[in-house]
Parts: C-alpha cells; sequence; structure tokens
C-alpha cells in the first residue's frame, strides 16, 4: 500500500501544476558555413535552460529552394517546425503564416534592434519575426598579393580590375596558374541579384523598382554596370563563377585560388580559421564604387526568426526565438562565427569588436545597406527571378545588357499593377 502511495504521490508531482512536462521544438536554421552548428549549439543552450529539448530540421543552402520548402510545409498546415528562419525579403511572402510576436515581445527588447529591420518585419502591423543577424556584401581581398605587388585596397571596380591583372600577371610568372581575380555569387539564384543590385546601384543606377513603385531597372547606369561585369568573364572573372553560390566563391577564396572575392560577413570566420591557408592574409573592406562618381554600397541581407502558426507550442517557440535573438546569444554568434549582431549596443563592445575589426569600421555599411525591392511584396520572388536571368543572360554572352534589361522592365511592369507597383 505504501508503494502504490509513493507511487500516486510522484505521478501528483509530476503533473502538478506550474511544472511542465519537457516539450520537443523543431527550428529551421541555415546551412552556409557555420551556420547549422552554431544555431545547434545555441539551441541546445536553450534547451539545457529550460529543460527541452530541440530538433534542427535539414534545409538546402540556396535560399530560394528554402522558401520553397517552407512554403510548401505551410501551406500544408504542417506542425512539423516550430521556429524558422526567414531571410530579410519574405515578411511580405509569408505573413499570414506566422505567429504576431508582439504578445511575446516588449517594446523595450525591440528597441534594442536596428529599427529599420523590426519595421521590414512588420507586416500590417503584425510582428512576423525577430531580427538575428544582418548583413551586406563585402569585399575580401589578399593583404598579402597586394602589398608584393604594391597594389592598394581598390576604391573602384575598376582599380579592382587593374590590382587584380597586375597580381595574376605576377604570380603567373611565378608559377601560380591557378589564381583568378575575382569571385563573386554568379550563379542564377538569389545571390546574383544581390550582387547584380550592388553593381548597378554602385554605377547610381537605381534599385530596379524604386520606393514609389517605379521600375527603374532600365537605364544606361545600370546597362553599364552589368556590362563591365559581363566584360570580365572569362578574363579577371573565371567563367566558374556563373554556377558559383556563396560557399564556391568562399572555398575558391579560402584555398588561395583568388585575389578578391564579394562575400557576406559570415566568410571573415572562415577564412581567418585554424585550418585556412589565408588565414591571416585577408582584408576586408566596404564593396568598390562604380568609377570616380560613383558610390560604395552593399545589398541588405540578414535573417529573422519566426514562429509557425500551425506550431503546437507558439509560446515556447517564441521564447526559444527571445532567446536565440536576445544579447548574450548575438554576441557569442558573432565572437565564433562572425555574424553580424542586430542589436545595436553590441557594436560597441570591445571584445566583439576585437574579434571582428570591421564590425564597427563598416558599420555604416550595414545600417545604410540597399534594400531589394519589396516594395513588390508577394510577387518579389517573381520580380527578382526575371530580374537576375535578365542579367545572367547578359553575363554569358547572350545579348548586350540594354536589351536584356528593357525586357526585364517589360516584364516587371507586368507583373505590377498597370505597369507601377
Amino acid at each position: 500500500m505504501k508503494k502504490v502511495l509513493a507511487g500516486l504521490a510522484a505521478v501528483a508531482t509530476l503533473f502538478a501544476p506550474g511544472l511542465a512536462l519537457a516539450e520537443k521544438l523543431v527550428i529551421a536554421c541555415g546551412s552556409v558555413g557555420q551556420e547549422a552548428d552554431v544555431c545547434k549549439q545555441g539551441a541546445e543552450a536553450w534547451a539545457k535552460k529550460t529543460g527541452n529539448t530541440v530538433e534542427l530540421m535539414s534545409v538546402p543552402q540556396d535560399a530560394g529552394q528554402q522558401l520553397a520548402q517552407f512554403q510548401q510545409l505551410l501551406a500544408a498546415g504542417s506542425a512539423d517546425v516550430d521556429v524558422i528562419r526567414i531571410d530579410v525579403v519574405w515578411p511580405g511572402l509569408m505573413a499570414n503564416n506566422f505567429v504576431d510576436l508582439k504578445q511575446y515581445f516588449g517594446e523595450d527588447v525591440l528597441k534594442e534592434h536596428f529599427q529599420p529591420i523590426v519595421k521590414n518585419n512588420t507586416v500590417n502591423g503584425k510582428l512576423i519575426a525577430i531580427p538575428w543577424f544582418t548583413d551586406a556584401g563585402l569585399l575580401y581581398y589578399r593583404k598579402d598579393l597586394l602589398e608584393k605587388y604594391g597594389q592598394k585596397p581598390p576604391t573602384t571596380w575598376q582599380e579592382l580590375v587593374q590590382s587584380a591583372k597586375a597580381v595574376l600577371e605576377g604570380e603567373k610568372k611565378a608559377g601560380d596558374a591557378k589564381l583568378v581575380g575575382f569571385v563573386f555569387q554568379g550563379k542564377a539564384y538569389e545571390g546574383l541579384t544581390c550582387n547584380a543590385l550592388e553593381w548597378i546601384d554602385s554605377f547610381k543606377g537605381g534599385t530596379i523598382v524604386d520606393s514609389t513603385g517605379n521600375v527603374t531597372v532600365n537605364n544606361p547606369k545600370a546597362a553599364e554596370a552589368i556590362d563591365f561585369f559581363a566584360g570580365l568573364v572569362g578574363n579577371v572573372v573565371p567563367k566558374g563563377v556563373l554556377n558559383y553560390q556563396e560557399e564556391e566563391a568562399r572555398n575558391a577564396f579560402q584555398a588561395g585560388n583568388a585575389v578578391f572575392m564579394r562575400n557576406w560577413p559570415y566568410a571573415w570566420a572562415l577564412v581567418n580559421g585554424k585550418d585556412s591557408p589565408v588565414a591571416g592574409k585577408v582584408g576586408v573592406m566596404a564593396l568598390p564604387k562604380g568609377g570616380a562618381d560613383g558610390k560604395s554600397t552593399g545589398t541588405l541581407g540578414g535573417w529573422q526568426l519566426g514562429v509557425s502558426k500551425f506550431s503546437k507550442n507558439p509560446k515556447l517557440a517564441a521564447d526559444l526565438v527571445k532567446y536565440l535573438t536576445g544579447p548574450e546569444e548575438q554576441k557569442r554568434r558573432a565572437l565564433v562565427a562572425s555574424f553580424n549582431p542586430t542589436i545595436m549596443s553590441l557594436y560597441k563592445d570591445p571584445e566583439l569588436l576585437k574579434a571582428n575589426p570591421f564590425m564597427g569600421s563598416l558599420y555604416d555599411t550595414f545600417v545604410n545597406a540597399v534594400p531589394r525591392p519589396t516594395i513588390t511584396g508577394a510577387k518579389y520572388n517573381q520580380v527578382s527571378t526575371e530580374f537576375r536571368n535578365g542579367v545572367y543572360a547578359t553575363l554569358t554572352g547572350k545579348g548586350k545588357a540594354a536589351d536584356n534589361l528593357k525586357k526585364v522592365e517589360a516584364k516587371l511592369q507586368s507583373l505590377g499593377k498597370g505597369g507601377k507597383w
């Protein structure tokens, strides 16, 4: 009888008010570079703290493929994932499938983050995601090779080409036939949209669709920019770049096979890792201008965390989001993997700035990055696809930029309302 009573007491304690059973959450993180590992570390720290468990969902590297995967799950009302990492351009596409996080996050917490990103994540008054890390395109370069051949870090794209040619010529004489001048994300996917927007904006050719909804992509400066980079393919830029995403570009640069690379901040920690052949030989700076009268620019990137409205435990999922996007975890992620925080105060943290010097010197690049045309709302993906396909056609020698951008303009206007967004 005593054993029976003891057992009943144990059951009563297990289900006593205020004591919750352990829950399992599923989170979809990224898979580029160290993203999955660093996300797993953070999620496991939260799980240990709260007594719950977290499982990572496998996702492809390509952002477009990720979006398709999530849209398929959400369209089916699937509860297979609780927390989803979403791109800075997805809020308008996915707002209806996410929980309004205003009920879990106070204004005091939201004010810690860059306000333009919080605003970007708010759709029709609904806060669908919390900023996690921000991004802008950067230029990585081999300090040792530039110094060896008396070259300075380039301030314009034209200077980059001249410097690359000088280094390549010298290294070819020294017997290095593998070295190339410049690598970037040239495959026809979202990464090319980001690169090409930077090219056009740096030449002062506009932003594809402006803030008032006018399609501006078909103009002489935009055509000049695209033609300029198309002219580099097969010369300073290897033809293989037309199949590169972020990791292919990083792998080539990190192996010591490229003088310059355009990539996101995440690459900094990896190219300077203990096993990297170029560790300590790399510099990073804002992207060059499109000529002396151009501008230095970088496409706004970054990722946020949202809670699926189909989650069986949205309150707990929101708690996981709060932990992962909090100052302690954002600082840890910056230190170990150079993910740019979205919490403003961290940009004054001495330890963080020592590990990632560019975060302080390039602060303005991050806060003033050029946004993609999210004014196009739910049709953004179509707009981006049409734009990058037109750019890719030019890069692969299928027509001049002026002709291809004219076709892009017509398609974007047909997607809009009466030729305008």
